[in-house]
């Protein structure tokens, strides 16, 4: 027999979080974003737009091969690995998920700082269980690219061999790196087997124990000795004071090591469930994840792209977009709105809204294509195939909407976009099926805007 007051409870708790997200003044406590396609959406404009609603912003996964871009005023600034947070009064995490050089980690604060912008141990909280990319990771990484028959487009920045130490154990952590007995003793403990690896690959073995390379970690583990923290126990906390928590990805949904296109896809996961696991936070905690999507959809590397636009329409929404890449400065492959792969994110992540970016790109197309679905070996399919092999073979089919020519990067609210462009805008939400929130029609912070009902 049913439980009947279990059953009215969760209704009455579904009804309470139905209006917490109608309420105009409530923050969520406790926000995933995630990038929807291949990364590159804009997802550090949209973090910092949203950051002064937060107590805290964290970054749950990746390392330094993948870049945020964010404008300030008349600043821009290229984030690898401190999160978009940090231009507003947030306090920023780096969390155990991520694999940090802590080079790169010096530069960042570096060129804060010549902006006037202080980046303390206040501001600014590494996990101590981070993994340190070393110098012998990057080594590494190149060296396998090299002889790889088929080319990943890895970036050759050590991401892949500082995560496969962290699953065999075998890594160096925040921790080790401030502690010079422990680093030492660690390095020591691990050097012989690097330099068999280096040296069967055909590099220089005496890279792993570099006097100058060991003295230069030596320097960042005092620098960066007073940001070890424990980001979940803050994060905790913070929610259980009923503070505000974002947590941020890096690259997008279908790079993701798991459920992406394999063997074309980053080191990590990707998608929203990671977030709670790299960061040591309940899933029951989450209230609100974010997708970001492009009105189009890009590709940095090797991999499919069913929609790829590969002639002067490709050219052309690439130069418009400045779709060139953060941390490789490599162009961006362009093609149009992909549905079906959309829809796989929005499985993959619980997405329960949508922020839209880049539309002023699209303007003086026409017509508009929106790809719905795929025809694979005869076959109409609305959802991507398992196999990125299949993926590859797979045609688009269409449906085209007309275009507009005014300019966009103007607009200051919704009902001052031409008719065609709230009719594209309405036609993904209604085939997403998730609700647009926000829309972007610039790199500026003034140049986005809520989307109302």
């Amino acid at each position: 027999m049913p439980n009947y007051a279990y059953t009215c409870r969760i209704k009455k708790d579904k009804l309470d979080k139905a209006l917490l997200r109608l309420s105009p003044n409530q923050g969520f406590m406790f926000t995933i974003i995630t990038g929807a396609q291949f990364g590159d959406e804009g997802k550090g404009k949209i973090v910092d737009l949203l950051a002064k609603d937060y107590d805290i912003v964290a970054r749950f996964q990746g390392g330094n091969n993948a870049g945020h871009t964010v404008k300030a005023g008349d600043e821009v600034y290229k984030l690898h690995l401190i999160p978009s947070g940090i231009l507003l009064d947030a306090r920023v995490l780096i969390g155990p998920g991520v694999v940090l050089n802590p080079e790169v980690l010096a530069e960042e604060i570096e060129m804060f700082e010549k902006h006037g912008i202080k980046v303390n141990a206040e501001k600014l909280g590494v996990d101590a269980k981070t993994s340190i990319i070393m110098p012998y990771h990057i080594e590494l990484d190149g060296l396998k690219e090299a002889v790889r028959e088929t080319k990943i487009g890895t970036t050759k920045r050590g991401i892949g061999y500082a995560y496969i130490d962290k699953v065999a154990r075998d890594e160096i952590r925040m921790a080790e790196l401030v502690d010079r007995e422990h680093f030492l003793a660690r390095l020591e403990e691990l050097a012989p087997q690097k330099e068999k690896e280096i040296e069967a690959m055909g590099g220089d073995p005496k890279i792993v124990r570099d006097p100058a390379l060991i003295k230069r970690y030596l320097e960042l583990g005092k620098q960066f000795a007073a940001y070890v923290t424990d980001v979940s126990r803050e994060i905790n906390q913070a929610l259980d004071e009923g503070k505000n928590v974002m947590a941020e990805a890096a690259q997008g949904t279908h790079l993701d090591v798991i459920h992406g296109t394999q063997k074309f896809v980053t080191s990590s996961s990707t998608i929203a469930g990671s977030a709670c696991a790299n960061l040591g936070v309940g899933p029951k905690r989450v209230d609100n994840v974010i997708a970001i999507v492009k009105v189009y959809i890009t590709r940095v590397g090797e991999g499919p792209l069913p929609t790829e636009l590969t002639g002067e329409l490709g050219e052309r929404i690439q130069k418009a977009g400045g779709e060139f890449g953060t941390t490789t400065g490599r162009g961006r492959r362009c093609g149009w709105f992909d549905l079906p792969l959309l829809k796989k994110a929005i499985a993959l992540n619980g997405y329960t809204e949508i922020s839209l970016t880049k539309l002023d790109v699209l303007t003086g197309l026409d017509p508009l294509r929106i790809c719905v679905g795929y025809k694979y070996k005869g076959k109409s399919l609305d959802y991507p195939p398992v196999l990125t092999e299949e993926l590859q073979e797979c045609s688009p089919v269409y449906e085209d909407l007309p275009g507009w020519k005014e300019d966009l990067t103007e607009v200051k609210a919704y009902n001052e976009l031409p008719k065609n462009a709230r009719n594209y805008v309405e036609r993904l939400e209604e085939l997403m099926k998730v609700p647009i929130n926000y829309i972007s029609v610039g790199p500026g912070r003034a140049q986005t805007f809520k989307k109302e009902d």
